[in-house]
């Protein structure tokens, strides 16, 4: 008899691209901050060194090239985490080594709520249960470690099996990052149930304030059980290059699942294309014009995404300061009774949907990020409004006053007047409603 099939869904990120590119292909005006890609150029060097490489067409080792797993062996030594290149594995993005990781590990998979659209997701492809667990507020990407205990104790007594926990520092979708003794804690848990924990660090260098809010590893308190993965995605915004890299313990756990996560590798992908392991060594060798690439980027990230923070919070949404990535996650909550009055909005869908079908501002509700659908919660990410090329991708990584810049100021101030509009008593709100369609 066959076998049932996993239900598979377009990740929410990617299908909330798609619905705006139909849009504007159909001539609406569409604000995108649905989708967490990094609007920037790519650095020249890079393009240089990717070009030199074009030649280079063979498979090579599954793991990666010795040349890459060097440089990122020295990327992690520099941010204190001692590491052996021979314990690193790449693979043709981030994304397809946590679906490998878990595979790797097997058993179910604890995961904070809210967390990143896929993780959930990947579990059940590879036949697992997602376990949620809440994060402490303002602390996200870490399940709160009190109740990840209760539910893993939960979950045994119930016959399944949970092996892993996924942390993601810093965290998407809030733009927060747990604090060390959060982190700490959670390690002392997972050691206590003898969880692996696997930390999605793609965001480690886009912290905004490193002394007020360091984004600390939990392989820094359970270095026998974390695996910790990243890439280029987000620091470089090289997401269509398509390059991750993931360190594997030191210890027998590190060595039994490196093993399994090569074979994996072996029969899905063999090996990262040639050219871009090229490309990402340098980038990973972090020479000067890198570091400094990333620390505009940081910088752009910081101003816009804390001015799109501010018009959200002055409307009444609620939402923990943003001190890292390009993410908001924003609380409606307090105006409950007046979006049901004044709009018929319940949920955060119902919420998403209005706003990107009569204002034209596309993001994603809480639901996407494993939230009730009854929260009144979105996140709004600010990487796509730099520019519509890169000469204004170039002149707002580069400006010391990206706010200035027209294009960056157009949209902090049309999210300004649709956020007034939509908090606007009914009365003015039917009247707007009316004037539009005399004028139309």
């Amino acid at each position: 008899m066959p076998q049932p099939t996993t239900t598979v869904t377009m990740s929410a990120t990617l299908a909330a691209d798609e619905a705006i590119a139909r849009r504007r292909q159909a001539g609406e005006q569409v604000i995108s901050m649905a989708s967490g890609e990094i609007g920037l150029p790519v650095l020249p060097a890079l393009r240089a060194k990717l070009a030199e490489a074009a030649g280079r067409n063979a498979y090579g080792p599954v793991a990666g090239s010795l040349a890459l797993r060097t440089a990122v062996a020295g990327y992690w030594q520099r941010r204190g985490l001692a590491t052996d290149r021979d314990l690193v594995v790449c693979g043709p993005g981030s994304k397809p080594l946590l679906f490998a990781l878990l595979l790797a590990v097997g058993g179910d998979v604890v995961i904070p709520t809210p967390s990143w659209v896929s993780y959930a997701a990947q579990a059940e492809l590879i036949g697992a249960r997602p376990i949620p667990v809440p994060i402490l507020p303002g602390q996200g990407g870490v399940p709160d470690p009190d109740l990840l205990r209760e539910a893993v104790t939960a979950a045994r007594a119930e016959g399944h099996d949970p092996r892993s926990v996924v942390v993601t520092t810093p965290d998407n979708p809030t733009g927060t990052i747990a604090a060390p003794d959060t982190v700490r804690r959670l390690a002392e848990a997972a050691r206590d149930l003898d969880l692996t924990i696997i930390s999605d660090e793609i965001y480690c260098d886009l912290v905004f304030d490193p002394a007020a809010t360091p984004a600390v590893s939990p392989a820094v308190y359970a270095p026998e059980r974390t695996v910790v993965t990243t890439g280029l995605t987000k620091n470089l915004a090289l997401g269509g290059w398509r390059i991750g890299v993931a360190r594997l313990p030191d210890s027998d756990t590190g060595r039994a699942v490196h093993t399994r996560l090569t074979g994996i590798a072996s029969q899905i992908w063999s090996s990262p294309a040639a050219p871009v392991q090229e490309a990402a060594a340098y980038a990973f060798g972090e020479p000067d014009e890198v570091i400094e690439h990333i620390a505009a980027s940081r910088r752009l990230h910081r101003t816009v995404a804390r001015a799109m923070s501010q018009r959200f919070a002055a409307a009444g949404a609620v939402l923990a300061p943003v001190t890292a990535t390009c993410y908001l996650y924003a609380d409606f909550e307090p105006l409950r009774d007046h979006l049901a009055q004044a709009h018929g909005v319940h949920t955060g869908a119902e919420l998403a949907q209005l706003l990107v079908e009569r204002y034209g501002v596309g993001l994603l509700p809480a639901s996407a990020f494993g939230e009730p659908g009854t929260s009144l919660r979105v996140r709004a990410a600010t990487s796509r409004l730099y520019g519509a090329d890169d000469e204004q991708r170039t002149a707002a990584l580069n400006a010391t006053d990206p706010l200035a810049l027209p294009w960056i100021r157009a949209s902090l101030d049309r999210v300004e007047e649709v956020l007034a509009d939509l908090i606007a008593p009914a009365a003015a709100q039917q009247e707007n409603t009316q004037e539009n369609a005399l004028s139309a």
